[in-house]
Order: C-alpha cells, then structure tokens, then sequence
C-alpha cells in the first residue's frame, strides 16, 4: 500500500519506491529519471516515437489475443489504452530521456507502464495494480525491448518522414514559383565565383526546385530501408518466448495499423544486430541538408551588399542586423537553415559512429541513433517551414542592376563565339574591359556581324539558352585579323 495519498509503492526486483500518485508511469521508469539525466529531454519530444510504440503496443496486444496467449478483456483493454496514446492522449507521461543506456529499454518500460496504468483505469481500478494486469506479463507480452524498440523507431520515423516531405514539397513549390516569376530576368552566371555566362533568374530558381525533387525521390526511396521490422524476434532473434503465430498476427495488425507497407526481416537475428538501415536513412536526411546548406549559401551571396555586394536579389528584411550600425539587415533565416544542416550532418557522424559500435547480438546505442534522427527530421522540418514563409516566397528581384551588369558584361561575347570564333572574341572581350565598351558595339564596327545580327544573338532566349541555334552564321573576317586589330 502507499505510504500516503499522494504516492503509491511499486517494486521490481531490485527493491521498492514511491511513485506519485498520479503517475502512469512506473518504479522502471522512475529508475530511469534517476539513472538518465542527460539531455533532459523526454521522448515525449518526438511525438510519433511515441506513437510508434503505442502503435507496436496495440498490434502486439491484438495478435496475442488472436494466438491465444492473452484473455480477451485484458487484450481489449491494452488495445484500448493504445488508441488513446495515438490519439495524442498521455503522451506528457513519456518522460524517460532520449538519451539512456539499456538499448532502449527504458523506453520500452515506460511504453509499459503508461498503457498499463491507463487500461487499468478503464477497467476502474486503481494504478499500480499489476496483479491484474502486468506492464510485463500483459501488455509486453510476446515481446522484447529489442523487438519493440527499434520497429517502433522506424515506424515512428516513417511517420515523421512524411511531414517532412511535405513541407519539402511545398519549398520546392515557392522555389518554382519564384522561377515562374523570374523567368525574363537576365543575369550573369558564375563558375567559381567569376562572371560567366548569361542566364536568367527564373533559370536559377529553376535548378534550386530541382535539386530539392531530387532529394525528395532520395528521402523517400530510403524511406523503405525503414519498413523491415524484427517483431517475433525478442531478445537475440531466436524468438524465445514467442508462439510460432505471433509474428505473422503481429505484423499483419501493425500493417493494418500504421497504415505503412511493413515486412518480417528474413533473418531475425541478423535484423536484431544490424541498424544499418538508420545509416542509409541518416545519409539521406544529411543529402538534403548539405544541399539545403548550398542553396542558403547562393540566396546570401546573391543578396549580399545591398550596395557593396551583388546585390542581385532582395530577402525579405525580417529583423534588425546589427545593435550597432544602423540599417543594416542580415540574411538570418537563410543563416539558420545553414546552421541547421551542420547539425543534421553531425548527427549522421554520430548516427554512423554508433551503429560501428554495435557488438555481437545486439546494437546498445539505438537510443542515440533514434534522437539523432528524430531531431534532424524535426529540425530540417522546421528550418523548411521558416525559409519558405520566411524568406523565399518575399524574394524580389533587383531588375535593373540585373540588366545594368549584363549589358557591360564581357560574359555576353561567349553567345558570340560560333560566329566570329574564339579567339575574335577572346581579343573583342580584352578591349572591353579595358575601354569598358559595349561588346555588342565592338563587334559590329569590326564588321563581324550586322547590329541585327548582334542583337538576335544577344536575345535573352538566346543568351539563357531557352532559344538554341540552329544555324551558325558565317565568320566575316577572319580571326587572326580581329586579334590584330585589338
């Protein structure tokens, strides 16, 4: 009994405690409070980690009753208690850590517990009254943490991932409208920091919503590593302790439940041991951010100055830059998508570092592999979110420093080249710069090409390429001659 209202006392095989009365977690669960103050972030944090195990919970109790290992009220009641967690109740009552020791088996306890102690109050009796129905015996019966915690990892994650391609996808949208809208635009492109070619803004969007596309066919190709899961397994993957039906049932429930095209691993001792599907998926998740990274990296450089930089488009000024100088604004939420992607690509080292350390029968570190992920997929999420409606969607472009640079842009003779040659140009290029004159002039008192002929092939369509040619014009004067001349 407890000592007061205000507690009840529980016990585990090392000893008792006191848990507080309103609790629906338990004494395994409070050992883990006391054992685990690392992050000091509870695993509530990642919403659908928690529904994956309540979701792991409810199929397990549904396939135990179905091979008739568990009474039908006590499986009603599980199953019951479950829906409830997925249904986003209780979920302050996953308070273990993310961060802890035991391969996740205080995770798992807590799972226990909560879904317990809620069932028990659905049938009217009180909390911690296990002699009726057991955290152990009943609802992690057929199980182990080492089956549980991991499918309900990558059930969790799988759910997680789909927000994020949504908000991937709607990014890659404002990118293309921005494309729509910069379409005429021209601008000089750059190699390696230095004036190149001519394109157009839209162009440039353009390539940024590709990239993004791309990184959604990789996430969700990756994505299926996930949908192999180990139910049936327990400790070792020997399946000690199981019925022979359980892991059929529970994987068809699961199914069923998630909504996600699961499967039985082959071989259940080596799916027990391995994570290296979390290593393929972190690679994945680290493939975006870089690129993410790259694209923020391009938005800075193209808006820096506004007067001493490129200056070629404006971000939407979302705070004061500088306690300082006054006026100034800073590109900060391209800064922070930045930051985030350093984050994410740290958290794929440590993600790799403790699958490595992974030994014999089973992986230990899966609750460092699991906080790693979830909070790069909860970062990238949010960092998506902020440059879209941040940022992205209020870029405006500086047309006419756009047009001021293409005209006195040296870059425009390469569109030149298949009709006077190169090394016409290359000497028509030099003495622009150095007279800083129009190219277009230049090769038209040379007698090279006619002004109409000039200002076809100095289009936009065919200095963006949207307009190929067909058809070189011949070469008026030969090269050697020009090169003398300039």
């Amino acid at each position: 009994m407890a000592l007061d209202a205000t507690t009840r006392t529980e016990t585990d095989s090392l000893g008792s405690m006191e848990i507080p009365a309103d609790a629906y977690w338990g004494i395994h669960t409070a050992r883990a409070l006391e054992n685990f103050p690392i992050s000091m972030r509870p695993i509530s944090v990642y919403r659908d980690l928690v529904n994956g195990l309540a979701m792991v919970k409810q199929a397990s109790a549904r396939a135990n009753l179905e091979i008739g290992v568990l009474d039908a009220e006590r499986a009603d009641l599980i199953d019951r208690a479950a829906q409830r967690v997925i249904d986003g109740e209780f979920h302050d009552q996953f308070v273990v850590g993310v961060v802890q020791g035991g391969a996740g088996t205080s995770t798992n306890m807590n799972a226990n517990e909560v879904i317990t102690n809620i069932a028990l109050e659905l049938a009217g009796r009180p909390k911690g009254d296990y002699a009726y129905l057991s955290p152990i015996d009943h609802t992690n019966r057929s199980q182990s943490t080492n089956d549980v915690y991991p499918t309900a990892v990558k059930v969790g994650l799988s759910l997680d991932l789909m927000t994020l391609l949504e908000e991937l996808d709607l990014l890659r949208q404002s990118f293309l409208a921005k494309a729509v809208e910069f379409h005429d635009v021209l601008k000089i492109g750059r190699t390696q920091l230095q004036d190149a070619v001519p394109m157009t803004l839209g162009q440039e969007f353009h390539g940024f919503a590709t990239t993004l596309g791309y990184d959604h066919q990789r996430l969700t190709e990756n994505a299926s590593l996930l949908y192999e899961i180990n139910m049936g397994a327990t400790a070792i993957g020997t399946g000690i302790t199981t019925h022979a039906g359980y892991a059929p049932a529970v994987l068809r429930h699961l199914r069923e439940i998630t909504g996600l095209d699961l499967a039985t691993a082959d071989d259940l001792v080596e799916a027990t041991s391995d994570t290296g599907s979390f290593m393929s998926f972190s690679a994945s998740l680290k493939r975006n951010a870089i690129k993410l990274s790259k694209i923020c990296n391009d938005l800075r450089l193209l808006s820096s100055g506004p007067q001493a930089g490129l200056g070629e488009i404006n971000l939407p000024a979302q705070q004061a830059g500088s306690s300082i100088m006054p006026g100034k604004v800073n590109p900060v939420i391209p800064e922070v998508v930045n930051q985030v992607a350093f984050s994410v690509a740290g958290a794929d080292l440590t993600v790799t570092m403790a699958v490595e350390g992974g030994q014999l029968q089973l992986n230990a570190f899966e609750p460092i592999i699991a906080h790693s992920i979830f909070q790069s997929i909860t970062w990238m999420r949010r960092a998506m979110r902020t440059l879209r409606v941040n940022c992205v969607d209020g870029i405006t472009a500086n047309r006419e420093r756009l047009g001021a640079m293409v005209g006195s842009s040296v870059g425009v003779v390469t569109a030149l080249t298949p009709f006077i040659g190169y090394a016409a140009s290359a000497a028509l290029a030099k003495t622009a710069l150095l007279t800083h004159r129009n190219v277009g002039d230049l090769v038209v008192e040379a007698g090279l090409m006619t002004r109409e002929e000039v200002d076809k092939q100095l289009s936009p369509a065919r200095l963006s390429g949207l307009e190929t040619i067909t058809q070189a014009i011949p070469v008026v004067q030969p090269a050697e001659s020009i090169v003398e001349a300039g």
